[in-house]
């Protein structure tokens, strides 16, 4: 393990280079992979090229010895800098724990990111939401691998501790089989002894963001209030909020048509 991953992320491409008239990055957020955006990234094509991300310690990218929206931005900017935006700057969307590595990069390195759009998080402390992530890494955990011998036996594992279908079979895209048996793809260790760093928003010096950015809210989630209008303007000037009333915090899965309406007609008019 090493503390900042250059080039070890994982990513995947969706679209047509020869056709794709414009290129966008997806970071997703905590229990996630690059994948979860998928049906996004085929919806916006052939338009678009899309680059589905691995974040470290999730999907298939390296695990980390701690967990650092700044050394995540940085390992993103290397990975974006070294392919997807070694021409120029990219649109990127990121996903809750992706929304924050996102706004970081933006921060830190603006010279990559045409556009910014941050899904159902915001800049701030996300008061309340390490109670529920603690719980899902424990009952990720409490699951006795040795004794499973098909999905179906981690989902049954998981039926008490988390009776939400959508939710429990989400958590299962990242149980893997191997010579081995199963493993967890993500960090689980080091997720749940970070749960203050991830619920948190790290100092970024001063720096704003001046390009174009859409903050796109789910209006059955809690994780963008009113009242922090104020600091994500004060990051990103530019900001332009949608809140999507029939979605919860996973807007991109649970309204992915209007998603997409709403990104593209941001794309094609900021």
């Amino acid at each position: 393990m090493s503390d900042l991953p250059v080039s070890t992320l994982h990513t995947s491409r969706i679209g047509n280079v020869e056709t794709a008239e414009d290129s966008i990055v997806f970071l997703h957020g905590l229990f996630g992979r690059g994948k979860n955006f998928t049906r996004i990234a085929k919806d916006l094509a052939p338009e678009y090229l899309s680059l589905l991300v691995d974040l470290p310690n999730h999907g298939e990218s390296e695990w980390t010895d701690v967990v650092d929206y700044r050394q995540m931005a940085d390992s993103v900017a290397a990975t974006l800098r070294a392919g997807a935006a070694a021409e120029g700057p990219v649109a990127v969307v990121g996903h809750s724990l992706g929304g924050k590595v996102a706004m970081v990069l933006a921060l830190r390195h603006p010279d990559l990111v045409s556009r910014l759009i941050v899904v159902d998080i915001a800049p701030t402390q996300a008061g309340g939401a390490e109670g529920e992530f603690a719980h899902l890494l424990d009952s990720l955990a409490a699951v006795d691998l040795s004794g499973i011998e098909r999905r179906s036996d981690a989902d049954e594992a998981l039926k008490d501790p988390i009776p939400w279908d959508t939710t429990r079979l989400f958590l299962l895209q990242n149980l893997r089989s191997g010579p081995d048996g199963y493993t967890w793809e993500p960090n689980l260790e080091l997720l749940r002894t970070s749960l203050d760093a991830i619920g948190g928003f790290p100092d970024t010096g001063g720096a704003t963001f001046e390009r174009p950015v859409l903050w796109v809210a789910g209006g059955r989630s809690d994780y963008v209030r009113d009242e922090y209008t104020a600091t994500m303007r004060a990051l990103f000037p530019k900001t332009h909020k949608v809140t999507i009333r029939e979605a919860g915090h996973w807007v991109h899965s649970q309204a992915p048509e209007k998603f997409v309406e709403v990104l593209r007609g941001f794309l094609e008019h900021s």
